[in-house]
């Protein structure tokens, strides 16, 4: 089976859970004689392409026909025009350009990209999805697999190119990330590329529900497929830090979606009892600012870290000295974190609105919004060793079995549906 697959990042450039879970699952998938393309919009150095063959858009020569072109262009609103974003004006005057100019050439013309999630996102996106149809015309595939709605008219292109089935997968929709005051056309993007697709992955089935009553697609279309963690040998035991706090962390992208103000509410409330704590949270986000001025008004600064973005390197030194690790995210479709925490043997507390809660048994789930519940939570398990113990050993024997081998398998099946 070969899959064209559309990523917008790959390990160990990534900022968040999207990139590690593609990694995860490409790993797994190479695994059941499966052949991967994997795109990227640009190779940042150090990507581990040892079985799967990663490709940079930005390195893709079009050679697009002005046919091919024309049958495209309705779903691109904008274009790199003389090395400038032309917006898309109506179909005719868009022909007209091009060929006045003759900057899109039926070869010779490359695209440039930032990657990343740069203030040119949005038209990264498109310009990444006229690429995809120069891809999808130049490789042999039998499906396309589309991580996320960066990657979403991408998919859609290419199924237009190659009439080769589309599965989108989806790890977050604008609904998690943004609450109902959602940005408009992100969420025609993700409505666009779930109406296009012949499948949709859920990461979860709280995930599946918001697809299918917040982008109004069929319950048939939808499949749950919960992510999983890459095992590891780690049998790290707990550092004691120099500090002789019980540390609390929070790791991860520090945005609503997330509940970062949860955690510092849930702190206040937890030091006045017990000045013992420590609590670390771990990342950078669009909240960072807001989260560091909510410390200090509270002034339990004395007792909190920021340490910005973290290396997964750091990130497991960090647990490797955690007394707990909690999440407590206000809409996760999944979440990755607290498989690599209980992974190092660290006692987690998760959000009941997380999708990893529907497989996890030895954790502490709380409501996010209950900051009493999670701050009993997190004395408990500081102040309790039985407990911690218990968390401990029983969440990483439970984590072995949630791999993401059994993530393939069930994905190996729904390709293999669409080929029917």
């Amino acid at each position: 089976m070969k899959v064209l697959m559309f990523g917008w990042e790959f390990p160990p450039h990534i900022s968040g859970g999207l990139g590690t879970a593609c990694y995860g699952l490409t790993k797994a998938l190479a695994q059941k004689d499966t052949e991967i393309l994997f795109v990227v919009p640009k190779l940042f150095g150090g990507e581990d392409n040892s079985q799967i063959r990663i490709l940079a858009a930005n390195q893709v020569i079009n050679d697009l026909s002005p046919k091919e072109s024309k049958m495209i262009s309705k779903n691109i609103s904008f274009i790199q025009i003389n090395s400038s974003m032309l917006p898309y004006i109506g179909q005719q005057d868009y022909y007209n350009i091009i060929h006045k100019q003759e900057t899109i050439k039926q070869e010779g013309q490359k695209f440039e990209f930032q990657g990343g999630y740069s203030e040119n996102l949005l038209e990264e996106v498109e310009r990444y999805a006229f690429v995809a149809a120069s891809i999808a015309k130049q490789n042999d595939f039998d499906i396309i697999h589309a991580h996320d709605w960066l990657c979403y008219k991408a998919g859609v292109i290419a199924k237009q190119i190659s009439n080769k089935p589309l599965i989108v997968h989806v790890h977050a929709t604008e609904f998690d990330r943004s609450g109902e005051n959602i940005n408009q056309d992100i969420y025609k993007v993700e409505k666009y590329g779930m109406d296009n697709a012949d499948k949709i992955i859920a990461v979860s089935d709280f995930t599946r529900k918001i697809i299918i009553n917040k982008y109004q697609q069929p319950l048939e279309k939808v499949t749950s497929i919960h992510n999983g963690v890459i095992a590891t040998e780690n049998n790290n035991t707990h550092q004691q830090n120099s500090l002789n706090k019980k540390i609390v962390s929070f790791i991860g992208r520090i945005t609503f979606q997330k509940g970062p103000d949860y955690f510092i509410e849930a702190a206040e409330k937890v030091l006045k009892k017990d000045k013992s704590f420590l609590f670390v949270m771990a990342g950078k986000g669009d909240m960072l600012n807001k989260m560091v001025a909510l410390v200090a008004k509270k002034r339990i600064s004395k007792n909190f870290i920021f340490t910005g973005f973290l290396s997964q390197e750091e990130v497991n030194k960090l647990l490797s000295q955690s007394d707990m690790f909690v999440m407590p995210s206000v809409s996760e479709p999944f979440g990755i974190a607290p498989l690599e925490a209980m992974q190092n043997s660290v006692p987690t507390i998760i959000s009941k609105q997380s999708g990893v809660s529907e497989v996890l048994k030895n954790t502490i789930k709380i409501d996010f919004w209950d900051t009493d519940s999670l701050a009993n939570a997190i004395y408990a398990v500081g102040n309790y060793p039985t407990l911690s113990k218990c968390l401990s050993i029983q969440g990483k024997k439970e984590v072995v079995e949630t791999t993401w081998e059994k993530a393939a398998n069930k994905i190996v099946d729904l390709y293999k549906q669409l080929q029917k």
